[in-house]
């Protein structure tokens, strides 16, 4: 064990020792995904996830290894609340299919967040998913995630018309700082006030601070894995000075344990946070699945069922895959550490 704030990398034979590979299908593409990847760490607190998506490399990815390696070897820090509220997530589905989407959400549901500007899709597709939400859920709040799929003029456009759906904010419009910036001021001179929120313009950043000092954004979207772990996240948060979502990157319950720890850590919870992605998942690493009822999802520890994991298991080829990829960024984090 660690002191409460620095993580001391253990040896990677400790953690290769452990590790479990696994591979669960999807029960929806989500981007781009039908096989949810991940790696999976045990050490003397419980269980890691290492789970970047394949297109990561070092440079990104071995922050992703350092959240792993915290949960497993430190912890979670003391939390301030038991529950977390959530929003259900609608992938870029046609609108025909978002009923059945969210049949997969146990109980009432508070907010939804709706991906929109897939590649191959138009405007009028993701305003029909949009509608289709409001119409099923009318008094739910509606945000729209766009992953940097919009340039400066498709983004202004697409805003101007999904804003008739009542939304609580807009995701990550276009690609660069400077671009939220522009989207921002270019709405709001229009007369629209739809907030802001920046996701991989703060986990893919140099400097996760740039979008607030840039005053880009009025809603920051924290992963807990991308940004090196649940402390490291938490300073993040303090020195931005926004109100701030926690979000998953699609991993099983283990990885969303860590993201529920980050969450029950923050003083404030202002808006539902994307811990349900479980639900996207046909498949889990434990019969207890950390999901949502009612909208609200437990902060608690998850253990890994054995049965499951092997039932899961991925190719032997492909556990090589993670095992190399493992000793490639504890290189980078132990360099860089």
């Amino acid at each position: 064990m660690t002191s409460a704030n620095e993580l001391v990398v253990p040896p990677l034979d400790d953690i290769l020792s452990t590790l479990r590979v696994v591979s669960i299908p999807m029960k929806v593409k989500f981007r781009g995904v039908t096989y949810r990847e991940s790696a999976l760490i045990k050490g003397p607190a419980g269980w890691g996830e290492f789970a970047p998506f394949l297109e990561y490399q070092p440079a990104e990815a071995s922050a992703w290894l350092k959240g792993a390696l915290e949960a497993a070897w430190q912890g979670f820090p003391e939390p301030k609340r038991h529950e977390i509220p959530l929003n259900a997530t609608v992938p870029a589905v046609g609108a025909h299919e978002v009923e059945r989407v969210l049949s997969r959400y146990e109980g009432s549901i508070r907010e939804v967040k709706v991906k929109v500007a897939e590649k191959g899709q138009t405007l009028s597709d993701d305003c029909a998913r949009v509608a289709k939400v409001r119409e099923l859920l009318p008094d739910a709040g509606i945000k729209v995630d766009a992953n940097m799929g919009w340039d400066l003029p498709q983004a202004v456009e697409s805003l101007t018309h999904l804003s008739e759906y009542d939304l609580l904010y807009a995701e990550q419009p276009v690609a660069t700082i400077e671009g939220l910036a522009q989207v921002r001021a270019e709405l709001r001179e229009k007369g629209n006030s739809l907030l802001i929120a920046a996701d991989e313009s703060v986990r893919k950043a140099e400097d996760p601070l740039k979008v607030a000092q840039a005053k880009a954004a009025d809603v920051l979207i924290i992963k807990a894995a991308p940004l090196g772990g649940i402390r490291s996240a938490l300073r993040i948060v303090e020195k931005s000075g926004l109100p701030c979502v926690i979000s998953s990157a699609l991993e099983t319950s283990i990885g969303i344990s860590a993201g529920a720890a980050l969450a029950a850590s923050l003083p404030e919870l202002p808006f539902g946070c994307g811990l349900g992605t479980v639900s996207l998942l046909d498949g889990d690493v434990t019969e207890n699945s950390l999901v949502a009822r009612d909208g609200m999802l437990p902060v608690r520890t998850v253990e890994p069922s054995q049965e499951l994991l092997t039932r899961f298991s991925a190719s032997d080829a492909r556990v090589r895959w993670w095992r190399e990829r493992i000793e490639h960024n504890y290189a980078h984090l132990v360099i860089n550490n």
